[in-house]
This record gives C-alpha cells, structure tokens and sequence, in this order.
C-alpha cells in the first residue's frame, strides 16, 4: 500500500508540472517543471526522500525498458536516417560533451552553494 501512496506523491508532482506548463508561457518542458517542484520539495524536507525512495528506485530498474520504443523508432526511420549519419554523430557526440561540460559545472556550482549555506 506504501507504494501506492509514493507513486500517488510522483503522479502529483508531475501533474502539477503540467499544470505549470500551461500556465507560463515559457518553452519549458512540463517534465522540468516537475523535476524541479521535486528537487524543490526534498531539498525544503517538505517531501522526506523516504516518501518516494521506494518508488523510485523501483521505476529505475526498470527504465532501461523505456528505451525501447525510441530505440525501435529509430530502426525503422534507418532508411531516412542513413543520408544524414555523420551529421547525426557529430551532433550526438557534440551535444553530449556539452551536456557532459554544463552538468559538470551546475552540479560543482551547487555543492560549492550547499557548502556555504550549510556553514
């Protein structure tokens, strides 16, 4: 029953980044909105991590299994895709340096912030 009451907790946040997503007119994904809310509410304690701990490492192993669909997606376009396949690279390997390079610093940034704070 536990783990419905954690998955209840996720759903909710979710939504509510949904309902952001409407309401402010940004081009801001409504999953972000909800990443945000839940990193929010954990960093605050207004949800403990043992509200969703269960749930969530639950939806981890599984979430390899998600991939599926894009991945067979992108099968089935290799005919259109197969004109374009160094460009496709160069971009996927780019962006993920980049991606790779700001995750780096975001994430060396809020530790240096946490430091000070919990001082």
């Amino acid at each position: 029953m536990h783990f419905i009451k954690q998955f209840t907790i996720l759903v909710t946040v979710c939504f509510i980044g949904e309902i952001l997503h409407r309401l402010i007119p940004l081009p801001v994904p409504a999953s972000i909105y909800g990443l945000v809310l839940m990193f929010a509410a954990l960093q605050s304690k207004l949800i403990p991590i043992e509200a969703v701990e269960g749930v969530s490492v639950g939806i981890l192993g599984i979430m390899p299994i998600l991939f599926i669909p894009s991945t067979v997606g992108l099968i089935l376009a290799w005919p259109i895709l197969k004109q374009h396949w160094m460009a496709l690279i160069f971009i996927g390997v780019g962006s993920s340096i980049a991606v790779f390079f700001a995750s780096g610093h975001v994430t060396q940034l809020v530790i240096r912030l946490m430091g000070k704070f919990k001082k």
